[in-house]
């Protein structure tokens, strides 16, 4: 699911200044980019797709630094344009930065910011919104990149608002999107906000993609830790409320355990998770439930309580607001795609827990410089009254 936001009208009602033009597209392209994100807006805006409906962009492919730029597997590309076209671009794409850890070159962040000045639409694709945070046009702004990188992205730029839930974010002038096929996403978006649904819609069909897809990064969230969270003191607190799901405890009990107030708790989760903790919480227990729907019998009741759900009622709410369907629903869809004979048995009496999960389908969309899936853990027993650490009801 997409968000368009309303806060800036007056941004998003900007002209454009001097040469640049609103049907032309400029792709800003750097060494080290994986090929697959930096080939969605070419293929996007730079294919005449005329006779299926689709109006005909200008495309200027632009070299972001000193050539040649090599990509995923070794191959080497030459852009035909460097930076100095951008100035006649209406819309300027960043497909992905090879690095989240490494600062983008600054002449390109000042061709992005010039770019910005004189009204061009600025998007980032994936890890491109590092390189916009870089040249400071999300500061105070709504974005979104991959779920896997949110948090690095919210602690590096912290005045920028990071939502890791959403597919993509339209802020009016500035828009970003999360990993390789929200990409497609929010350039079909950015087709239909210039030609409407219906030019939107042909370009989908000749991409075999849905038009609009529904839901958001949630169904895609790992529960794996920041890489940065290590060396926090935040760290153990985390890492004990994955190891503890199965129990019943909030926010309060979790800013206990770090010897913080629930302000200042909050405060230091958001900056290193790019989440709030309660939000946060949530999210884990419902990819809780979902591993548990797919790898068990267990009924509904069951996983509600092996996941820290106060109720059936409280799970079946949250699931739905997360992946769009009912844990019953959710759990016959997923079997119905699984190959005969890989039903999943229930535990044997006596033992805990439930068997490690494989790679899920979903999993394929990461982008290709994401890191392995890591292999999830298994889920804790079941609580017992005594072993409750909190005083208020779980989310």
């Amino acid at each position: 699911m997409g968000h368009d936001s309303t806060a800036a009208p007056e941004t998003a009602a900007r002209k454009l200044s001097g040469r640049r033009r609103k049907e032309i597209v400029a792709v800003l392209l750097f060494s080290g980019g994986p090929i697959f994100e930096s080939s969605i807006p070419l293929s996007v805006f730079g294919i005449d797709r005329q006779d299926a409906g689709v109006p005909r962009y200008r495309l200027l492919v632009c070299a972001g630094e000193e050539g040649p730029l090599r990509t995923t597997g070794g191959l080497e590309l030459t852009a035909p344009q460097g930076l100095e076209a951008i100035s006649r671009a209406g819309t300027v794409v960043v497909p992905a930065w090879r690095s989240i850890t490494s600062p983008p070159p600054e002449d390109a962040l000042d061709a992005l910011r010039r770019a910005h000045e004189e009204g061009a639409r600025i998007v980032g694709l994936c890890t491109g919104a590092f390189v916009l945070a870089a040249a400071g046009l999300l500061d105070g702004r709504p974005a979104t990149t991959h779920w896997m990188y949110a948090p690095t992205l919210a602690k590096r730029y912290p005045s920028v608002h990071v939502d890791p839930r959403e597919l993509f974010v339209d802020d009016g002038d500035v828009l970003t999107s999360a990993g390789t096929a929200a990409g497609i996403d929010l350039c079909l978006h950015i087709v239909r906000t210039d030609h409407g649904n219906e030019a939107a819609g042909a370009l989908a069909r000749r991409l075999v993609v849905p038009p609009r897809r529904s839901g958001g990064q949630e169904r895609y969230l790992d529960r794996s830790l920041p890489e940065e969270i290590g060396a926090d003191p935040l760290a153990e607190v985390v890492a004990w409320a994955l190891e503890h799901l199965h129990e019943q405890f909030d926010v309060e009990t979790l800013a206990a355990r770090a010897y913080m107030s629930r302000r200042t708790f909050d405060r230091r989760f958001r900056s290193l998770t790019g989440s709030a903790p309660l939000q946060w919480l949530i999210t884990q227990r419902v990819l809780q439930a979902q591993r548990l729907l797919e790898t068990s019998d267990y009924s509904v009741d069951e996983v509600a309580g092996r996941c820290g759900f106060r109720s059936p009622v409280a799970l079946r709410g949250h699931f739905r607001r997360q992946l769009g369907s009912s844990p019953a629903a959710y759990r016959a869809a997923y079997r119905a795609r699984r190959p005969q004979g890989e039903r999943p048995a229930a535990p044997e009496a006596g033992t805990e827990g439930t068997p490690r999960v494989p790679v899920p389908p979903e999993a394929a969309l990461a982008p290709e410089s994401a890191v392995p899936y890591q292999t999830r853990r298994s889920v804790p027993p079941m609580p017992t009254a005594a072993s409750l650490p909190g005083q208020r009801s779980a989310p």
